[in-house]
């Protein structure tokens, strides 16, 4: 019998020891699951009531089974509690409070309990494993991994990274690459998330960090920090560009990443397929670096909206087709590098755009102050724009315009905010007529023309504004890049916000939503006010009904 149970006892530490190692898991958590098992088995032997205790001895195998009771004064759970003379019985010396330790013998394990025993154990060390596999990649999000494909299922690409799987989803492949079971690619860890399946570790190969990160391998410079990456843009399998500068004067960052014959550059174009890279001279001035991301096109000049966050870029008639480039790859691409929407202009365009600018703005003066056809070319070919620049601008700007003076540009300002205000008088109307209620009107930043368009929306409450979030008010709406005088209608990517046109920032948006949402919390206030109020009024009433009694 002794010698049964010890080989009991080896055989436990030595099935503990070989699920260590291959599931590359401490030993302990093996341990703890087989004592966990054992001490289910033993609730099932014993009452599942009772609060039974299991300990398996890592260095000699011995297992101690017990259960533990509580000594109280007046026992509740006769399971897991004793009265005090009871507990005298068990333990002399015990008192309140004690908790008294009643070994309990070894249990025989049948058919059913040793199955539900490896359910548990199997159960605790696949758990221990996933949390091994999460802890050991989620530090690694941004490296570059290899892995062997180990299957494909619904066009998802399943890689066996030696201690975990990985997947590489349909739209983070390079499109048209075919890859078989047994095939080692090389991918850039993107995400990884804890789920109740196991960790999910998501590759991606069509990424632009995934480029970045291919370079970094091939050029030392930017191992080293000398050369820096400043912004990445891909169509997987086709066209890529990215924005290189050197830290250091002596060192060209392009030739650097080209490499000597090519070869740097290449070895990067051979594992993304063939993919045609573009480096680019990164630039802090925008413009410059929209000249550098719209090669090989020759650009005339740039023009910079930065309330619209827009750039126009004008370009010889001759080279349109190859700024725009095949399907508006050109200068999607180098949209997405610049992190700026772009539209394409011939010289013909941009004078026709200008021109149309022109007359409207030259009208506009003319029929809001008054004034004939001249004085108002003069107004916009100054840079005039609007009405408020004229009314708002200091006067010096305008009396110093060749052939005006003092008294003339103060009688410009005085007609522009007379404008203002009859533009003004005209939204209120609008907007009242609408059913907008006056106290939107006290809202922050926001003008009768704001409250018009608002009223357009269906929102016409301090309710209705404030059940909107920030993105449905003011988020700016964001286009393709196209150019601008092509007949196909122009797709928005996002429709933007009810406010987009008028240049909000989020943190005035969130300010005039938390504005309205004020009177919300104003009411839960008082409601509990009024609560107590009325609570002290019955207590009264009742005071005065028992004096009369």
């Amino acid at each position: 019998m002794a010698t049964a149970i010890s080989a009991n006892k080896a055989e436990l530490l030595a099935i503990a020891d070989s699920v260590a190692k291959e599931k590359l898991i401490d030993k302990a958590i093996v341990i703890e699951a087989m004592e966990d098992a054992i001490q289910r088995a033993a609730k099932n032997r014993y009452g599942v009531e009772n609060d039974i205790r299991a300990k398996l001895d890592p260095v000699s195998g011995d297992l101690r089974l017990w259960r533990v009771v509580e000594v109280v004064e007046a026992v509740d759970d006769y399971f897991k509690q004793v009265s005090v003379k009871d507990a005298q019985k068990l333990q002399k010396g015990a008192v309140v409070g004690d908790y008294i330790v009643d070994p309990l013998p070894a249990i025989e394990f049948g058919r059913i309990q040793a199955q539900a025993s490896k359910q548990i154990i199997f159960q605790k060390v696949r758990d221990a494993e996933r949390e091994r596999q999460f802890e050991e990649f989620k530090d690694r999000m941004g490296e570059i991994i290899t892995g062997v494909v180990k299957r494909v299922e619904f066009g998802h690409v399943v890689v066996d990274l030696g201690r975990a799987e990985g997947v590489i989803r349909r739209d983070q492949q390079i499109p048209r690459e075919v890859v078989r079971v047994g095939d080692r690619v090389r991918s850039i860890i993107l995400n990884v998330r804890r789920e109740n399946r196991g960790p999910q570790i998501f590759l991606s190969r069509a990424h632009p960090d995934f480029m970045k990160k291919l370079f970094a391998q091939e050029v030392p410079e930017i191992y080293d920090g000398i050369i820096e990456i400043k912004a990445a843009a891909r169509d997987p399998g086709s066209r890529a560009k990215i924005g290189v500068i050197s830290h250091d004067s002596s060192i060209d960052p392009v030739g650097a990443c080209v490499g000597m014959k090519g070869s740097r550059v290449q070895a990067v174009v051979q594992e993304m397929q063939g993919e045609k890279i573009d480096i680019i001279p990164w630039s802090p001035d925008t413009a410059t670096f929209v000249v550098n991301a719209l090669q090989p096109a020759n650009v005339s000049r740039v023009v910079i909206d930065e309330e619209e966050d827009r750039i126009e870029v004008v370009v010889p008639d001759d080279q349109l087709s190859l700024a725009i480039g095949r399907r508006g790859q050109n200068v999607r691409l180098a949209s997405q590098l610049t992190a700026k929407a772009i539209d394409i202009l011939t010289e013909a365009d941009a004078s026709e755009k200008r021109q149309k600018e022109f007359v409207e703005r030259s009208e506009m003066f003319q029929n809001e102050l008054d004034v004939d056809e001249t004085l108002a070319q003069l107004l916009v070919a100054e840079g005039f724009g609007s009405l408020e620049e004229v009314a708002y601008v200091e006067l010096d700007e305008i009396a110093g315009i060749e052939g005006f003076d003092e008294e003339l540009g103060q009688e410009l300002q005085s007609r522009a905010q007379e404008a203002l205000e009859r533009r003004e008088e005209a939204n209120r109307t609008e907007r009242r007529a609408l059913g907008v209620e006056d106290d939107l009107a006290t809202m922050p930043y926001l003008t009768e023309a704001m409250l018009v368009t608002l009223g357009k929306a269906g929102i016409r409450t301090l309710d209705d504004l404030a059940d909107l979030a920030t993105d449905e008010l003011v988020q700016k709406k964001r286009q393709e890049p196209r150019r601008r005088n092509e007949d196909a209608p122009k797709r928005d990517q996002d429709k933007g916000g009810v406010l987009a046109e008028y240049g909000l920032s989020d943190e005035q948006g969130n300010e005039i939503i938390m504005a309205a949402r004020a009177h919300w919390f104003a009411d839960e206030a008082a409601a509990p006010a009024a609560g107590a109020s009325d609570t002290g009024a019955a207590g009264e009433e009742d005071a005065v009904a028992e004096s009369e009694q």
